[in-house]
């Protein structure tokens, strides 16, 4: 069975989506529709390390990869979350090579970095030690780019031994170029283009948190690890057009 990492390494285009709320039935109706992995957003949704392991568990018969968003930069986080056992982690708010570098050691064990030997759920489904021989090569590391300051610091950071792959995101992205509120801003867009740019010719698989309006643009443009919405936003959208339709047909009605 090919590794999420080796997807990532292929070039293929790997759709996912955000799970933002902590109800397993969620989680689970999400993880039979087909997509290929999906962002459990620690940073800006109220979960918590055992809603992530109930996600994680509810996800168990799905073939998609999952990547945790922590909430920081943090060994603590980082070491807690993969000790749930998902594919691999996603960081926010790297911003030079220093700062990538860190998250990788947080996510390798010694010699390679710092994570603490005592893995929790991986280890319930197999060896011990199979497990941490190999986590180093199989945990997938995202580090997110959100400055001004890592746009310039961005060739830097994707050549960091173990960086498997960057995702942009764009609101906070426009937030730090002062464009707070407007991801389409030309300035904006151009950094966007800068940043996939950069990722030709590297084992680094660019990602981009997009939205079901703007996937396929940023497919054209050559992202590969795309996020295409949430949880929440597409039960939004699906009851607001089913209500829209529904009040549309009432009063055609009468």
């Amino acid at each position: 069975m090919v590794s999420f990492k080796e997807k990532m390494r292929s070039k293929s285009a790997l759709l996912g989506v955000a799970i933002e709320t902590p109800e397993p039935d969620v989680a689970e109706i999400m993880g039979t529709i087909g997509f290929d992995w999906f962002w459990i957003d620690m940073e800006h949704c109220p979960l918590d390390f055992k809603d992530v392991q109930t996600i994680l568990q509810a996800m168990g018969k799905s073939e998609a990869a999952t990547l945790v968003r922590v909430p920081w930069n943090d060994p603590v986080y980082i070491k807690r979350a993969l000790d749930l056992g998902p594919t691999g982690v996603i960081i926010p708010w790297v911003n030079n090579e220093d700062e990538a570098r860190r998250a990788v050691m947080a996510c390798k064990y010694p010699p390679e970095g710092i994570r603490g030997c005592g893995p929790r759920r991986p280890v319930w489904h197999q060896d011990f030690t199979k497990y941490v021989r190999e986590a180093n090569e199989n945990v997938v590391v995202v580090v997110q780019i959100e400055t001004g300051d890592a746009i310039r610091n961005l060739r830097k950071i994707i050549s960091v031994p173990g960086v498997d792959g960057t995702i942009i995101g764009p609101a906070d992205l426009s937030a730090s170029l002062g464009h707070l509120g407007y991801p389409n801003e030309p300035e904006v867009l151009d950094a966007i283009r800068i940043v996939v740019e950069a990722h030709r010719g590297t084992s680094v698989c660019p990602g981009i948190a997009s939205s079901p309006e703007n996937a396929e643009k940023h497919l054209e443009m050559g992202f590969r690890l795309v996020n295409v919405g949430s949880d929440m936003e597409f039960m939004r959208k699906a009851a607001i057009e089913t209500l829209k339709r529904l009040r549309n047909y009432l009063k055609s009605s009468k």
